[in-house]
């Protein structure tokens, strides 16, 4: 695991103490430690008193893989969101975009779910008004051809 630490104590001949200061969670997400916690170093590291650097532990967490210095990783951040304006309040705003983008896309997915709704309501009302005019259709038919067979009885006991 890697983490932001500050040089306390450095001497040439070895052994320094670095105060970790915060862990590496993802490759842009960092978390700051709640806790003091100082980690002694055998090896005489090449940074002085108060220098930042970046530490690579071993799965362990206690033994020093590398030590770093911490500049270029700053620099980094600097023109990777500081020179763009990327602020935690540009990021929060972004957020709250974001979150009233989902809002919005979620009241526009309700709304076509209430008219298909409607138009499925409105298709087998549709179809309901077909069977019944086919019903009365074949009713009037049904009554054209008894009126017919009618006047044709008239029609032929008049003869």
């Amino acid at each position: 695991m890697q983490y932001l630490a500050k040089v306390e104590k450095a001497s040439f001949l070895g052994r320094a103490t670095l105060q970790l200061l915060a862990r590496q969670l993802d490759r842009y997400m960092w978390e700051r430690l709640a806790e003091d916690r100082q980690l002694e170093v055998e090896e005489a590291l090449g940074f002085s008193e108060g220098a930042l650097v970046l530490v690579r532990l071993e799965a362990d967490d206690a033994t020093v893989k590398t030590v770093l210095d911490a500049v270029p990783w700053v620099l980094d951040l600097m023109d990777t969101f500081l020179a763009r304006g990327i602020t935690p309040d540009f990021l929060e705003q972004e957020v709250e975009r974001a979150e009233q983008w989902r809002q919005s896309l979620t009241l526009e997915s309700q709304e076509v779910d209430r008219r298909a709704l409607e138009a499925a309501a409105r298709r087998d009302e549709i179809q309901e008004l077909e069977k019944s005019l086919k019903l009365e259709r074949a009713d009037l038919e049904r009554r054209e051809a008894e009126l017919q067979e009618r006047e044709a009885q008239l029609k032929g006991g008049d003869a």
